[in-house]
C-alpha cells in the first residue's frame, strides 16, 4: 500500500475523506477493523447493538443512526443481507432518511453485499441519479478471509470507479477483479457460486458412492485431486475429514460458508437463469437441494456438510 494517508488521495480519482461502513456483521466488522488497522478513519452502523459494541472494542467510532455515520463520509460501503436492504438503506424507509439523500454530493457508493444482478444495477442508478458514483463489489473468502484480509473482490463499475476504490479494497483482499460496469461484479458472484453448489454436490456424492463401493476416503482423493476431477470443493473444502486437514469437514462442519448462505447464493443464480433464460438443468437442480438442506438443519453448518444429507437419504 501507498505510504500516503488514507484521508488524502493515493491514486488519480481516490475518494478522500472518512468511510460511513453500514453493517458490521460477520464479515463487515472484520473487513471495517482491517481499515481501521490500515490508517482509514471508519465510522460504523448496524442495527445490532451486540455488533456495534463489538466494532468499539476494536477502536471502530459508531453512529447512533446510517444517516448520522454517512453524514460527511466520502466512501459509503455497505454490507447488508439482502438487495432490499440495501435499496431501502438508499431510498429510505419506515420513516429514515435515504443513504443518497443525506450524503454529500459525489459520495463514492459501495456495496459489498451479495444481492441480485438487477437490485445491483437499480441501486446504482439510483446513486447516480442522486449524483453520486456507484460500485458493487461483492466478496469471496467467508469469515476467515474477512479476518485475515483476504477476500476476493468480483467489482462492476465505471473503470474510473474502480481505480478510486481499488485501494480500500486491496486493504480488505488479496484480489480484486474489475468485472464490467454496475452488476457485473454480482453477476461475477452469483456465476461463481453456482459452480462451487454444483460441483460440491458432485463431489459429495462422488465420496458416498466410493464408501459403497468399497474405496477409503484418502483413495478416492489421491486419485481425484490428481486427476480430471480435481476441483476447489474437493482440494479446499473437501466434504470428509481426513485429506484436507483444514476442511470444515474435520471441524463437523462448522462454517467456513454455511449453508443458508449457499442456498440464497443458488436463489440468486436461479433469478439470473429465470432472467436472462438460459437452459440450465444443474444450477436449479442444486438450489434446490441446498434449500431443503438449509431448511431441514444444514442452514448453519458449512455447505459441504450436504455430504451427509446425500448419505442419509441413500438406500441403506
Amino acid at each position: 500500500m501507498s505510504e500516503t494517508p488514507p484521508s488524502e488521495p493515493s491514486r488519480s480519482g481516490t475518494p478522500a475523506g472518512p468511510v460511513a461502513f453500514l453493517g458490521l456483521g460477520h464479515m463487515g466488522g472484520p473487513m471495517a477493523i482491517n481499515l481501521v488497522a490500515a490508517r482509514y478513519t471508519v465510522t460504523g452502523f448496524d442495527v445490532v447493538p451486540a455488533a456495534l459494541e463489538t466494532a468499539r472494542a476494536h477502536g471502530i467510532a459508531t453512529a447512533d443512526t446510517a444517516a448520522e455515520a454517512v453524514a460527511g463520509a466520502a466512501v459509503v460501503l455497505t454490507m447488508l443481507p439482502s438487495g432490499q436492504h440495501v435499496l431501502d438503506a438508499y431510498r429510505g424507509a419506515g420513516g429514515q432518511p435515504g443513504l443518497l439523500e443525506v450524503a454529500r454530493p459525489g459520495t463514492l457508493f459501495l456495496d459489498c453485499s451479495t444481492i441480485n444482478v438487477d437490485e445491483a444495477r437499480q441501486a446504482a442508478a439510483l446513486a447516480v441519479a442522486a449524483g453520486h458514483r456507484a460500485v458493487d463489489a461483492p466478496v469471496s473468502g467467508g469469515v476467515v478471509g474477512a479476518e485475515a484480509g483476504t477476500l476476493t473482490f468480483m467489482v462492476g463499475a465505471l473503470p474510473e470507479d474502480f481505480e478510486a476504490v481499488r485501494p480500500m479494497l486491496e486493504v480488505m483482499g488479496k484480489r480484486v477483479v474489475h468485472c464490467g460496469e454496475h452488476g457485473g461484479g454480482q453477476a461475477a458472484k452469483i456465476c461463481n457460486n453456482m459452480i462451487l453448489g454444483v460441483s460440491m454436490i458432485a463431489v459429495s456424492e462422488a465420496f458416498v458412492l466410493g464408501e459403497r463401493l468399497g474405496l477409503t476416503h484418502q483413495a478416492l482423493f489421491d486419485v481425484a485431486s490428481a486427476a480430471s476431477g480435481q476441483c476447489w470443493a474437493l482440494t479446499t473444502n473437501c466434504p470428509v475429514p481426513g485429506p484436507v486437514p483444514t476442511s470444515p469437514a474435520n471441524r463437523d462442519y462448522q462454517p467456513g460458508f454455511a449453508g443458508a448462505l449457499m442456498a440464497k447464493d443458488l436463489k440468486l443464480a436461479l433469478n439470473a437463469l429465470e432472467s436472462t433464460g438460459v437452459a440450465a438443468r444443474l444450477g436449479p437442480l442444486a438450489s434446490e437441494i441446498y434449500d431443503n438442506f438449509a431448511a431441514e438443519g444444514g442452514a448453519g453448518r458449512d455447505f459441504s456438510g450436504i455430504i451427509t444429507d446425500i448419505r442419509d437419504k441413500s438406500e441403506h
